[in-house]
């Protein structure tokens, strides 16, 4: 297929220029705001969408000060940027991390806003986080932090205007203790239940939802299974596959994969990679990585180096761990058919201009990824209603509409001729354009 890309070079967005936008081309938010005003030209979007869209509504920035184990206080800088809101209220994780900053975490917002829209769920999109790294921290600091962070952003988040769940580095556990800071300094605190689902992604007992850990692996596999046939493939039996992290979305993934009959041949993670042609047994990995804390010294598997882990010859390719790990080099080695992004923008516009002209197919992020956002929106639904579903009623949901934006992609891919990350663009603000032409721009 001879295709036109939303992210192909380019002079430089007249829109950036409006905007006052970084001349930086190696800056994140700008590389991801790219591709989305691509698909909106093609698409002959009018200027108002396109720079009420390049720019988020909020940027907030806190600093707050956490007492550390050892009495002493230390200062952490924290974000929530709310990104739009024109579909519902604002949606995204809060992560932890030493490298969180505010163009990184604009760009993950702005995806929120496309994965929501393209899933068809009534959701803006958000994201926050803490720069810390955890690993360091003790379990009563990270809770500290949690519950301070909390109270930091309380004024800017609630159960019907900004909803955050768990990300990076962060979990149910945190959740817990956030929903109750909330709780806790709620105007109203008899509505406990209320209070509790400003958050998703929360335990079970407070109101979280039945398949919400294993949700965006969940939403990859799902993608991936009703794709496969227009990508040239039958079915999952027999494909070979290859994960870049085995935290919780690649560990999922590479579960949930493998029983439908693909095999797992190599993974990466911050630890080194491991490669075995004879497949790895997904759920021995996940109890060695339980315990070692990274997929280095695996016994079912032999080391390699990240050179031969991307030129592994695979069928798909599952990134699953940060942003930015397939640059141009990494994309000229790789050596798979299909790349499915389970992690948020983990292919530069540079890499993915190579996996173009080489015709290597990308299931992007604002797709593949959209599982977690989904069944944390079935959470919400299930708490404002008091009701709770089980895990069947769960994963059906999930997968008709993971199933049904995948099908929108593809129309769109059609329609347009274009690669599967600028038809999914282009689906998801189809949406995003109807809801601005009913409601109009007040005054």
């Amino acid at each position: 297929m001879t295709t036109m890309t939303a992210s192909a070079p380019v002079n430089r967005n007249p829109v950036f220029d409006e905007l006052g936008f970084p001349k930086d081309p190696d800056n994140l938010y700008t590389q991801t705001c790219e591709v989305m005003l691509g698909a909106a030209e093609t698409m002959g979007l009018p200027h108002r969408l396109k720079i009420i869209l390049a720019q988020p509504m909020s940027e907030i920035m806190v600093h707050f000060p956490v007492r550390m184990d050892n009495g002493h206080h230390q200062l952490f800088k924290g974000y929530r940027v709310q990104h739009n809101n024109a579909l519902g209220p604002f949606k995204g994780g809060l992560r932890f991390h030493p490298d969180v900053h505010l163009d990184d975490v604009k760009s993950l917002a702005l995806l929120m806003t496309f994965k929501c829209s393209l899933v068809r769920i009534p959701y803006g999109g958000g994201k926050g986080g803490v720069k810390c790294d955890p690993s360091k921290l003790s379990q009563d600091e990270v809770m500290r932090v949690s519950r301070r962070f909390c109270a930091s952003i309380f004024r800017y988040i609630g159960p019907d205007y900004d909803i955050p769940a768990p990300d990076v580095n962060t979990n149910a556990q945190i959740m817990a203790w956030m929903a109750d800071t909330y709780a806790s300094m709620a105007e109203n605190n008899k509505a406990t239940w209320d209070s509790m689902r400003t958050f998703t992604g929360k335990p079970v007992e407070i109101g979280g939802s039945l398949g919400r850990e294993k949700a965006t692996g969940q939403g990859v596999v799902d993608t991936l299974v009703e794709l496969l046939p227009a990508l040239g493939f039958k079915s999952a039996q027999g494909l070979k596959f290859s994960v870049i992290g085995y935290g919780n979305v690649g560990s999922w993934s590479a579960r949930i994969f493998a029983k439908h009959g693909a095999k797992l041949t190599a993974v990466m993670d911050h630890t080194g990679a491991i490669i075995n042609e004879n497949g790895i047994d997904t759920e021995a990995l996940l109890t060695h990585v339980q315990k070692a804390r990274g997929v280095a010294g695996f016994s079912g598997a032999s080391p390699c180096s990240v050179e031969e882990f991307y030129k592994a010859k695979v069928d798909v390719l599952i990134p699953a761990a940060l942003e930015q790990m397939i640059q141009e080099r990494e994309a000229n080695w790789i050596q798979a058919k299909i790349i499915a992004e389970g992690a948020n923008a983990p292919t530069t516009p540079a890499g993915d201009r190579v996996l173009q002209k080489r015709g290597i197919e990308v299931i992007p992020a604002i797709l593949a990824n959209a599982g977690g956002v989904t069944v944390s929106y079935f959470e919400w639904v299930q708490n404002k209603t008091c009701t709770i579903w089980d895990i069947e009623e769960v994963d059906r949901k999930l997968n008709q509409h993971m199933v049904a934006a995948a099908r929108r992609t593809l129309v769109a891919r059609q329609r347009y001729n274009m690669d599967m990350r600028s038809a999914a663009y282009i689906a998801s603000l189809d949406h995003i354009a109807k809801a601005y032409a009913v409601r109009g721009i007040f005054p």
